[in-house]
Protein backbone atom coordinates (compact mmCIF):
# COMPACT_ATOMS: atom_id res chain seq x y z
CA UNK A 1 0.00 0.00 0.00
CA UNK A 2 2.91 2.42 1.21
CA UNK A 3 4.24 1.58 -2.46
CA UNK A 4 1.09 2.72 -4.57
CA UNK A 5 0.97 6.20 -2.59
CA UNK A 6 4.53 7.04 -3.47
CA UNK A 7 4.18 5.86 -7.22
CA UNK A 8 1.47 8.82 -8.07
CA UNK A 9 3.84 11.34 -7.12
CA UNK A 10 4.91 13.21 -10.73
CA UNK A 11 7.74 13.18 -12.51
CA UNK A 12 10.31 15.64 -11.57
CA UNK A 13 11.57 18.31 -14.24
CA UNK A 14 15.02 18.77 -13.69
CA UNK A 15 17.97 16.67 -11.16
CA UNK A 16 17.48 18.98 -8.33
CA UNK A 17 13.68 18.45 -8.53
CA UNK A 18 14.58 14.81 -8.52
CA UNK A 19 16.77 14.80 -5.33
CA UNK A 20 13.64 17.22 -3.61
CA UNK A 21 11.19 14.31 -4.72
CA UNK A 22 13.29 11.83 -3.63
CA UNK A 23 13.45 13.04 -0.47
CA UNK A 24 9.92 14.18 -0.04
CA UNK A 25 8.88 10.79 -1.08
CA UNK A 26 11.24 9.18 1.07
CA UNK A 27 10.25 11.31 4.01
CA UNK A 28 6.27 10.71 3.09
CA UNK A 29 6.95 6.76 2.83
CA UNK A 30 8.58 6.90 7.02
CA UNK A 31 5.28 8.34 8.21
CA UNK A 32 3.00 6.12 9.83
CA UNK A 33 -0.83 5.59 7.91
CA UNK A 34 -2.27 7.89 10.29
CA UNK A 35 -0.27 10.93 9.76
CA UNK A 36 -0.12 10.07 5.68
CA UNK A 37 -3.69 10.61 5.93
CA UNK A 38 -3.54 13.94 7.83
CA UNK A 39 -1.31 15.12 5.82
CA UNK A 40 -3.36 14.50 2.27
CA UNK A 41 -5.90 16.12 4.84
CA UNK A 42 -4.13 18.86 4.94
CA UNK A 43 -2.83 19.42 1.24
CA UNK A 44 -6.23 18.84 -0.06
CA UNK A 45 -7.71 21.87 2.12
CA UNK A 46 -4.77 24.31 0.90
CA UNK A 47 -5.88 23.12 -2.60
CA UNK A 48 -9.28 23.91 -1.96
CA UNK A 49 -8.28 27.15 -0.42
CA UNK A 50 -5.92 27.80 -2.84
CA UNK A 51 -8.80 26.93 -5.89
CA UNK A 52 -10.72 29.39 -4.28
CA UNK A 53 -8.39 32.21 -4.38
CA UNK A 54 -7.89 31.65 -7.96
CA UNK A 55 -11.68 31.46 -8.26
CA UNK A 56 -11.74 34.97 -6.33
CA UNK A 57 -8.81 36.23 -8.44
CA UNK A 58 -10.87 35.69 -11.88
CA UNK A 59 -14.18 37.61 -10.83
CA UNK A 60 -12.34 40.30 -9.65
CA UNK A 61 -10.16 40.35 -13.07
CA UNK A 62 -13.50 39.78 -15.04
CA UNK A 63 -14.76 42.79 -13.00
CA UNK A 64 -11.90 45.05 -13.49
CA UNK A 65 -12.09 43.86 -17.27
CA UNK A 66 -16.01 45.51 -17.31
CA UNK A 67 -14.89 48.52 -15.45
CA UNK A 68 -11.84 49.12 -17.96
CA UNK A 69 -14.28 48.53 -20.99
CA UNK A 70 -16.96 50.60 -19.22
CA UNK A 71 -14.25 53.32 -18.71
CA UNK A 72 -12.96 53.41 -22.07
CA UNK A 73 -16.66 53.72 -23.79
CA UNK A 74 -17.36 56.67 -21.58
CA UNK A 75 -13.72 58.21 -22.68
CA UNK A 76 -14.37 57.54 -26.46
CA UNK A 77 -11.44 55.11 -26.78
CA UNK A 78 -12.91 52.89 -29.30
CA UNK A 79 -12.40 49.44 -30.27
CA UNK A 80 -10.83 51.10 -34.12
CA UNK A 81 -8.70 53.49 -32.50
CA UNK A 82 -7.11 50.69 -30.20
CA UNK A 83 -6.50 48.75 -33.38
CA UNK A 84 -5.19 51.81 -35.00
CA UNK A 85 -3.28 52.39 -31.83
CA UNK A 86 -1.67 49.10 -31.91
CA UNK A 87 -0.69 49.02 -35.58
CA UNK A 88 0.31 52.28 -35.44
CA UNK A 89 3.15 51.43 -32.57
CA UNK A 90 3.95 48.28 -34.51
CA UNK A 91 4.98 49.82 -37.31
CA UNK A 92 6.77 52.40 -34.63
CA UNK A 93 8.35 49.43 -33.33
CA UNK A 94 9.87 48.30 -36.79
CA UNK A 95 10.69 51.11 -37.82
CA UNK A 96 12.98 52.10 -34.58
CA UNK A 97 14.40 47.77 -35.19
CA UNK A 98 17.95 47.59 -35.69
CA UNK A 99 17.50 45.70 -38.21
CA UNK A 100 15.53 47.90 -40.41
CA UNK A 101 17.56 50.69 -39.65
CA UNK A 102 20.40 48.60 -41.19
CA UNK A 103 18.52 47.65 -43.89
CA UNK A 104 17.66 51.34 -44.63
CA UNK A 105 20.97 52.71 -44.16
CA UNK A 106 21.87 49.85 -46.66
CA UNK A 107 19.00 50.75 -49.10
CA UNK A 108 20.04 55.15 -49.05
CA UNK A 109 23.87 53.71 -49.45
CA UNK A 110 22.84 51.35 -52.51
CA UNK A 111 20.61 54.06 -53.97
CA UNK A 112 23.35 56.72 -53.51
CA UNK A 113 25.43 54.74 -55.40
CA UNK A 114 23.36 53.89 -58.01
CA UNK A 115 22.73 57.39 -58.60
CA UNK A 116 26.36 58.37 -59.21
CA UNK A 117 26.60 55.47 -61.73
CA UNK A 118 23.22 55.80 -63.37
CA UNK A 119 22.59 58.90 -62.89
CA UNK A 120 21.01 59.68 -65.84
CA UNK A 121 18.97 56.70 -66.24
CA UNK A 122 17.70 57.21 -62.85
CA UNK A 123 16.60 60.81 -63.83
CA UNK A 124 14.61 59.15 -66.51
CA UNK A 125 13.12 56.73 -64.74
CA UNK A 126 11.90 59.09 -61.57
CA UNK A 127 10.07 60.90 -64.65
CA UNK A 128 8.04 57.95 -65.43
CA UNK A 129 7.57 56.84 -62.15
CA UNK A 130 6.26 60.51 -61.35
CA UNK A 131 4.26 60.55 -64.84
CA UNK A 132 2.84 56.66 -63.29
CA UNK A 133 2.10 58.06 -60.05
CA UNK A 134 0.13 60.64 -61.10
CA UNK A 135 -2.17 58.15 -64.00
CA UNK A 136 -5.34 57.26 -62.38
CA UNK A 137 -4.40 53.30 -62.59
CA UNK A 138 -1.78 53.95 -60.13
CA UNK A 139 -4.52 55.61 -58.02
CA UNK A 140 -7.10 52.95 -58.50
CA UNK A 141 -3.74 50.25 -57.05
CA UNK A 142 -3.32 52.90 -53.86
CA UNK A 143 -7.12 53.10 -52.83
CA UNK A 144 -7.34 48.93 -53.84
CA UNK A 145 -4.17 48.65 -51.33
CA UNK A 146 -5.38 51.18 -48.62
CA UNK A 147 -8.84 49.74 -49.01
CA UNK A 148 -6.90 45.67 -48.11
CA UNK A 149 -5.29 47.52 -45.30
CA UNK A 150 -7.57 48.44 -43.44
CA UNK A 151 -9.90 45.52 -44.08
CA UNK A 152 -6.81 43.47 -42.99
CA UNK A 153 -6.88 45.03 -39.60
CA UNK A 154 -10.07 45.06 -38.76
CA UNK A 155 -10.35 41.23 -39.38
CA UNK A 156 -7.03 41.48 -37.07
CA UNK A 157 -9.10 43.15 -34.25
CA UNK A 158 -12.46 41.02 -34.97
CA UNK A 159 -10.08 37.93 -34.18
CA UNK A 160 -8.51 39.51 -31.06
CA UNK A 161 -11.66 40.44 -29.61
CA UNK A 162 -13.30 37.12 -30.39
CA UNK A 163 -10.32 35.73 -28.77
CA UNK A 164 -10.99 37.73 -25.87
CA UNK A 165 -7.88 39.31 -26.23
CA UNK A 166 -9.42 43.33 -25.98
Amino acid sequence: MEDHNTANLSEPASPAASVASAEIAAEFAALTVEEKEQRRAEWSQELARVEEEINTLRTVLASKTRHASDLKRKLGITVWKEVTDDVNQGLRNIKESTVYQRTESVLKSTGEKTASVFGSITSGISSKLSQMKNSESMRSIEASVGSAYENVKALSYVIRWRNGSR
